[in-house]
């Protein structure tokens, strides 16, 4: 097909509504289990609608990886600086198993975009292989967003479980403090307990 008919015809189709195109698509894989399917129908319709339009469709599908993937990267090679749709992209690498280095890459790029993006530091400290570092990294972002309960959290988490597997008492310690500090600002009644327990058990370790 020489090139002129080629955008004729492209600019001879009627809009999609993207929404619907993606629930169709999304609704086929799932009865069907063709990914490459899934990769066709999804490919037509980045490529039939805007930006903003795609964007704005994808949201119901951010925590699917085989539907964020594919549509997020074709979003970031046309914002290669958009930090939240790098932290999704490398989100569906982490979820899709990718592993360590595709996640951690696409959080660092959005880091350098936008240094205040808590979900690219989230990403940036779980894309950390070794569970010391993990921590380390926890630590950082703790620092850097002292608020983020989610991230002391994860934090008191990694924290406990480098205290118990290498006997560090100055994890445990750090476990302890994450706990206590989300023990006192907890407002669940079922938190409290769950933390109360946490702390509890960390406190009868042995050194």
């Amino acid at each position: 097909m020489a090139l002129h008919d080629y955008l004729n015809l492209t600019m001879s189709r009627p809009p999609i509504d993207p929404a619907s195109a993606l629930a169709l698509a999304v609704s086929a894989y799932r009865e069907g289990n063709d990914y490459g399917v899934l990769l066709e129908r999804l490919r037509a319709v980045c490529e039939q609608v805007p930006i903003e339009a795609l964007v704005g469709a994808a949201e119901a599908y951010r925590e699917i990886p085989e539907v964020a993937g594919p549509i997020y990267e074709y979003v970031v090679a046309h914002r290669p600086d958009d930090a939240r749709a790098l932290v999704i992209l490398g989100n569906a690498y982490w979820l899709t198993g990718r592993g360590s280095e595709a996640a951690g890459e696409m959080a660092s790029r959005a880091i350098a975009a936008d240094p205040s993006s808590r979900g690219a530091w989230h990403l940036w400290a779980i894309a950390e292989r070794t569970p010391r570092e993990r921590m380390t990294r926890w630590k950082q972002v703790v620092e850097r967003f002292p608020s983020d309960d989610l991230a002391r959290a994860n934090l008191g988490d990694i924290a406990a479980s480098v205290g118990a597997t290498e006997h560090d008492r100055e994890a445990r310690q750090l476990a302890i403090r994450c706990f206590e500090h989300l023990e006192r600002t907890a407002t669940r009644m079922e938190q409290k307990a769950a933390l109360g327990k946490a702390l509890e058990t960390l406190r009868s370790w042995r050194e």
